[in-house]
């Protein structure tokens, strides 16, 4: 059964319990989910800031908003929509900033990202197998291994730490193992690895494996050891306890790096590309995803794209595309890794770079954005793209579930937001065909 809000903040609640058709303290169901939106966009916030942070990098003007914004969520504070609608907005511009400060400290400690091919296959060794967005713990955990056969694998977001060049000079990195967060059960299940995981998109692990996990930073998990500051002995003993892995080359090679500088260094080719036509749109394809047999549709999407495109993809959704070899239009490459989600500020960077080359607005780019949906942090990154005035964006595979029926027609209305639908059918709608 449906419910037209959920609130349960404060001891007025309806039946001790919740709030679930309006609430008590007269706020209507569009407030509240608005407000709710405004949490999770808070959340999303927090977690860039907390990895910037991390390695050093500090805003007062980031730390000044969150406590304005979390104030704003409380019950009776604010009853006004379109204001809170506002608030997102806001809150999406700090995102953005936010976005920019990580980008700033990844760059300025690792170095810039560059095209970087990674092995999907084993080494012989013994393995540690990370998981997560914490850049810092894995190269802690790699200045641990040096000179010894304990070999370590990325996985799922962290498969953008080869691009930098302050990561892959370590030899003990040898490639990535497994796809998007949620294979993690079965993949852990059967390699006998030391596991570390690092940040949110870790699952609560089968007891097969369960000794064998670690977390460390802000992951932590019941059962499973946790690591305080970057001593990861215990880590690697564990491994060495291990059987070895074979020697086992991959179906297959990654490509990731694609930071804003190598894509800009190809601007003058693009825009001669485009302008003969031998480039027809771009699309930006990725975001979270999710094990529905709906997110099927990205990848039946980008296999069924004329020739004549090029496809920038992002965070864990681009494990549903980047196997697929989609070769290259004299040079530039169809299929351009960016990174992971603690990148998207890489994407908007191109899109604004590619406005500027061809002097006109976003939107009247040759330019399209498919994405997939899941948390606090695509929601974050949503509110910066309509903040930034981006119009057009299909989204799916399903939608926020905080979306009601008044709140998806202002986004319809003011930001031409479009469900994804059949994607051959979608294709035709975007390029007019």
């Amino acid at each position: 059964m449906g419910f037209n809000m959920f609130c349960y903040q404060c001891s007025q609640a309806m039946n001790g319990e919740g709030c679930t058709v309006t609430g008590v303290c007269g706020k209507s169901p569009t407030v509240d989910r608005l407000q709710d939106n405004l949490v999770y966009i808070l959340k999303g916030i927090s977690a860039y800031y907390y990895h910037a942070r991390e390695l050093g990098y500090v805003d007062e003007e980031i730390a000044a908003y969150l406590g304005k914004g979390l104030y704003t969520t409380l019950t009776n504070v604010n009853f006004d929509a379109e204001n809170i609608v506002d608030l997102a907005l806001e809150a999406g511009m700090m995102n953005y900033k936010v976005m920019q400060l990580l980008k700033k400290a990844h760059i300025e400690t690792y170095g810039e990202p560059t095209p970087t091919e990674v092995e999907t296959g084993t080494k012989k060794g013994h393995a540690i197998i990370v998981t997560g967005h914490n850049l810092k713990a894995l190269e802690e955990l790699l200045k641990q291994v040096e000179g010894t056969d304990v070999y370590v694998y990325t996985h799922s977001e962290m498969l953008p730490a080869h691009g930098y060049p302050g990561l892959r000079k370590y030899k003990n990195l040898v490639g990535n193992l497994g796809k998007a967060w949620f294979d993690q059960r079965e993949l852990f299940d059967k390699i006998p690895a030391a596991i570390l995981g690092t940040s949110n998109c870790v699952l609560i692990p089968k007891d097969s494996y369960k000794d064998r996990m670690f977390t460390t930073s802000i992951a932590k998990l019941p059962g499973v050891k946790h690591i305080e500051g970057y001593d990861y002995t215990e880590v690697i003993e564990k491994a060495k306890d291990l059987p070895k892995l074979e020697e086992k080359p991959g179906d297959y090679k990654l490509v990731t790096g694609y930071s804003t500088s190598v894509i800009l260094s190809l601007a003058d080719k693009i825009k001669d590309y485009v302008e003969k036509g031998k480039i027809r749109h771009f699309f930006v394809v990725g975001g979270c995803d999710t094990p529905t047999r709906k997110g099927s549709y990205y990848r039946e999407f980008v296999e069924k794209l004329p020739k004549d495109t090029v496809v920038i993809t992002l965070a864990c959704g681009k494990f549903r595309i980047n196997d697929l070899d989609l070769g290259d239009i004299d040079g530039i490459p169809r299929l351009i890794d960016v990174g992971q989600c603690n990148d998207t500020i890489v994407a908007i960077e191109i899109a604004e770079a590619l406005s500027k080359l061809f002097n006109v607005g976003i939107n009247e780019l040759p330019l399209s954005l498919v994405l997939t949906w899941m948390e606090q942090k695509a929601v974050a990154i949503l509110w910066t793209l309509l903040a930034l005035g981006v119009k057009g964006i299909y989204l799916g595979p399903v939608l926020p579930a905080w979306v009601n029926e008044d709140i998806l027609k202002v986004l319809q209305t003011n930001y031409d937001l479009k469900l994804i639908g059949d994607p051959e059918e979608d294709i035709k709608t975007i390029l007019k065909i």
